[in-house]
């Protein structure tokens, strides 16, 4: 009865109407943002993290505006990849497979309408499981020491790279550099400089939404810069939308999916590292198991929308869950949402729920508001989000740009920041070349100086014996998952993406 209480105070917080006007906006500019290929929710959230702050809003509205941005951005993430066989982002990719055959089978409107119930069957049970199970997770946390804390940060880094990580030694690679960045600035316990070249301003460290601005909006600016892709997507194709309301015997027949789809796709958001990707991969590839007699998955079976849409949802609000417990992010948006806490001055872990209901609890009630909003405005409103990907990039890109430069100068008021961020811009471009995922780097950035601290203090109070941080059960346990966890995406990773590969082709040569 608690969580209920606390849930209705939330739903006081969150009911006001900045609130709700925050969460409109979050819920366009967020599906906005997923149509539009290339960007997805983590670019999304962090372009618009300078108009969160430049707005000057506290710190629950400016989270309602970034995780509806978040919702909206994974809702969006389809649009593209049913008309256009153009994935928003990975987890759209398995949406590709059943959503663009019916759309040249005139049914793109159908398959719209299904992939918005889906995605808001997986995100509304997605929120309650968050709400169950984040509290319970707290309890466990508690009992958790500084060499625990050390060994779950770890955890984290070894397993961000996911099973849909190309490279775990890349992955590594990040993370290595993240921390390096993380040790900028002027150590806390000796007071001397560290990796600073004389230069004033890095006496504080980086700044990570600097960082993070740099390295996903930036970046995806000069990548555009390279390719000169100046006409949009949708300019050279008639986009037929059809029939907008799916038949009620679609739907009849797509609930059984959805639902089990749900609940693996929260269980692979929970895992830290596995997120949207593996949810909607497995949940398309378990519906495929399960359901597909006749051979109809990859030739415009509804259900092969409904699986991967309900998936991915659900696994970014399984995501919210280690993020807000433990203070890990379980994928690169919840990465970037951490770093928006930590600026507010709001540190997430066990006693976030403790020290600041208000916002926990406000939030979790504006996921409940944001997926009806959603509902609501995905289905009448498709026309209006098809047209979104007609505007050629050479007009979106300058205005990512400006968007980035004058919020972040609204935030610092500082112009060394912006040179920051174009280096930061600069490295995202040279490494999305090398294939290096840019979310270790983050993860890097926003842990490193937590990870440390707790190493020192747990090492101190032992008198300096280093064994002390595999000394008890549970910090053994969170060495040994994450063991398996980087080592595991090698062996698995490798048959998982040749078959996301070959469920692709087979779909494109049909």
């Amino acid at each position: 009865m608690d969580t209920l209480s606390s849930l209705a105070d939330g739903f006081a917080i969150a009911i006001t109407w900045q609130n709700i006007l925050l969460a409109l906006l979050g819920c366009f500019l967020g599906t906005v943002m997923g149509a539009l290929p290339g960007l997805g929710p983590s670019n999304g959230v962090a372009i618009l993290i300078p108009l969160a702050f430049t707005l000057g809003l506290g710190a629950t509205p400016s989270l309602i505006l970034l995780t509806s941005v978040y919702y909206g951005a994974m809702y969006g993430g389809r649009i593209s990849s049913i008309l256009l066989n153009i994935p928003g982002d990975e987890p759209a990719m398995m949406t590709c497979l059943d959503g663009y055959p019916m759309a040249q089978k005139g049914q793109a409107g159908e398959a719209l309408a299904i992939s918005g119930i889906a995605s808001f069957v997986g995100s509304f049970f997605a929120t309650w499981g968050l709400i169950f199970l984040a509290p319970q997770l707290v309890k466990i946390a508690l009992l958790f020491g500084p060499a625990e804390y050390f060994a779950l940060f770890a955890l984290a880094f070894a397993t961000l790279g996911g099973v849909s990580s190309s490279n775990q030694a890349k992955s590594a690679f990040a993370a290595a550099l993240g921390l390096g960045l993380a040790m900028i600035g002027v150590d806390t316990q000796t007071g001397v400089p560290r990796f600073t070249f004389g230069e004033v301003h890095l006496y504080d460290g980086l700044d990570f939404l600097v960082a993070i601005v740099g390295l996903f909006a930036l970046s995806e600016v000069f990548i555009f810069l390279e390719h000169r892709h100046g006409d949009a997507d949708a300019a050279s194709k008639k986009v037929v939308i059809g029939r907008l309301t799916p038949p009620l015997s679609m739907v009849k027949k797509c609930t059984p999916t959805m639902l089990r789809s749900t609940f693996l796709g929260f269980l692979a958001g929970v895992l830290p590292g596995a997120g949207a990707s593996l949810g909607s991969f497995i949940s398309y590839s378990m519906e495929k198991k399960l359901v597909d007699k006749d051979g109809t998955f990859g030739k415009g079976d509804p259900r092969g929308v409904a699986a991967p849409e309900a998936g991915n949802n659900a696994a970014a609000g399984g995501a919210l869950v280690p993020m807000l417990a433990l203070g890990v992010p379980g994928s690169g948006t919840t990465a970037v949402l951490l770093a928006v806490l930590l600026s507010l001055n709001i540190t997430p872990g066990p006693l976030l729920f403790t020290q600041n209901p208000d916002v926990v609890w406000g939030l979790i009630a504006a996921l409940f508001i944001a997926n009806f909003m959603l509902l609501a405005m995905n289905i009448p409103m498709v026309g209006l989000f098809t047209r979104i990907l007609m505007v050629p990039p050479k007009v979106l890109m300058p205005l990512v740009a400006m968007v980035s430069f004058v919020g972040i100068y609204g935030i610092s008021g500082s112009t060394f920041d912006l040179q920051v961020m174009i280096g930061f811009g600069v490295m995202g471009w040279v490494l999305r070349k090398l294939d290096v995922p840019l979310v270790p780097i983050i993860l890097g950035t926003l842990l490193g100086n937590a990870m440390e601290s707790n190493m020192r203090r747990a090492i101190t109070i032992d008198d300096g014996n280093w064994w002390t941080l595999v000394d008890s059960p549970l910090s053994l346990t969170l060495w040994t998952i994450a063991a398996i966890g980087f080592i595991l995406p090698v062996l698995v990773g490798k048959v998982i993406r040749s078959k996301m590969r070959r469920d692709e082709e087979s779909s494109l040569s049909d």
